[in-house]
């Protein structure tokens, strides 16, 4: 066994790991200072969470496309489709739209744009999932996570801290094609390994199909799903308000990207700790308490942060970072949710994905919806609040025996079968 497999990432797949990696950094790049930027520029915090909004509908799809279209028309070529959604939506929004803030063109190219990263980094998802041994399957997407949240929200962050101040923010975003285009290069040119799909054998229709009913035959996976959504949400409402928040307690937005990035290098760091954690302490039990409860209580220590130590950067930082490392608590889930099939685990990543496609939507949503009437507290008390639903719903999303991971479960079954 090499060092790589040890730590749990199939050697064979290496360079896609770093090639999402780099793909997402590029796709990260105006995550933490768009919506400021924007609300400067003229527009209203409304019309910002809109924009956020639209792309995250069109993100909600694509994920979900991205794992029964991984069945249907194999990884690398639907990873390749992402690669040039991605690209033109980013021509028509930073050539077409920004320059001018033409919000209708912005809307549509910015929407165009949101088809990509889950083609690319969710269909890469679903490779991990049929490419690992189940004993490493939680190492092997807490890796994915690792390299997908490390692109997006860290090495994004802090190259974009640099890159607004060298280059401005348009050109800034123009360089994201560079880094997509880069990353394109390691996950399909130079990554070589084969996908070994299980699917049923049907038509494309059929496997489109087959990414919704898996609900109807197996409900734990619908359970899955709306847990995924809850898990990120937040993550995707902070961006929308907190930088305004944040610099009316004296942060300014190289303090937050700075905040924003060091939050995430956490998460990275944690991503893989809970891969670990969830593959001994039990996938479900790692998600409840940590992710869930852990989130819940987070989420409010790092909002109230500034007001219960004003004016102390480190200890806003710190409850940033304290965070980050619970959001990894759901890492485990990856793991959980396609071994409660046997078979079309594409289905149901499709599924998992369409979670993780959602919060891009529904956490603008919710800051669009509620801010104007609860304000910023009002907001962070829901999404609070929805950590603890996930909790809940968590501890009904239970393996065959109630095993701790599938590689336990499948343990017992041997011992069984052997007495």
């Amino acid at each position: 066994m090499t060092t790589f497999e040890k730590a749990g990432i199939p050697r064979q797949l290496l360079w896609g790991y770093i090639g999402v990696m780099i793909f997402m950094m590029g796709d990260g790049i105006e995550q933490g200072w768009l919506s400021p930027y924007l609300v400067d520029h003229g527009m209203t915090v409304q019309q910002s969470a809109t924009l956020f909004t639209v792309y995250g509908i069109t993100i909600a799809i694509s994920a979900w496309f991205s794992g029964v279209l991984a069945e249907g028309l194999g990884v690398k070529r639907t990873m390749a489709l992402g690669l040039l959604l991605y690209c033109l939506g980013t021509v028509g929004f930073v050539g077409f739209g920004m320059p001018e803030l033409n919000v209708p063109v912005m809307l549509a190219t910015y929407a165009l744009r949101g088809f990509g990263y889950p083609l690319f980094a969710y269909t890469f998802l679903v490779w991990i999932a049929y490419s690992s041994p189940q004993q490493q399957l939680g190492r092997a997407v807490g890796w994915f996570w690792f390299v997908f949240t490390g692109g997006l929200n860290v090495l994004g962050a802090y190259y974009s801290s640099w890159a607004i101040t060298e280059f401005g923010h348009l050109n800034t975003l123009w360089t994201s094609l560079f880094w997509a285009l880069l990353g394109a290069v390691f996950a399909l040119l130079l990554n070589r390994s084969k996908a070994e799909s299980q699917s049923t054998g049907g038509s494309k229709v059929q496997e489109l199909v087959k990414g919704l009913t898996i609900v109807k035959e197996e409900p734990k996976v619908l359970l899955g799903g709306i847990v995924r959504i809850i898990n990120t949400t937040a993550q995707f409402a902070f961006p929308v308000f907190l930088p305004m928040y944040m610099a009316s307690h004296g942060f300014d937005t190289t303090e937050w990207l700075t905040i924003w990035g060091t939050i995430f290098t956490s998460n990275i760091i944690f991503n893989l700790i809970f891969g670990f954690v969830g593959d001994r302490f039990g996938w479900r039990n790692t998600i409840m308490w940590f992710g869930g409860v852990g989130c819940a209580l987070s989420t409010l220590l790092f909002y109230y942060a500034p007001q219960i130590w004003p004016d102390s950067y480190w200890m806003v930082m710190s409850a940033g970072i304290l965070w980050g490392a619970l959001l990894a608590g759901y890492v485990p889930l990856t793991a959980l949710v396609p071994s409660l099939v046997k078979k079309d685990k594409g289905a149901a990543m499709a599924i998992l994905n369409l979670g993780a496609g959602l919060p891009v939507f529904v956490g603008p949503a919710i800051v669009g919806l509620f801010i104007g009437a609860v304000g910023d507290e009002g907001v962070i008390w829901i999404l609070a609040v929805l950590y603890v639903i996930s909790a809940i719903i968590t501890k009904f999303i239970t393996l065959p025996d109630n095993a701790k991971t599938l590689h336990h479960h499948t343990q017992s079954t041997e011992k069984l079968q052997t007495i």
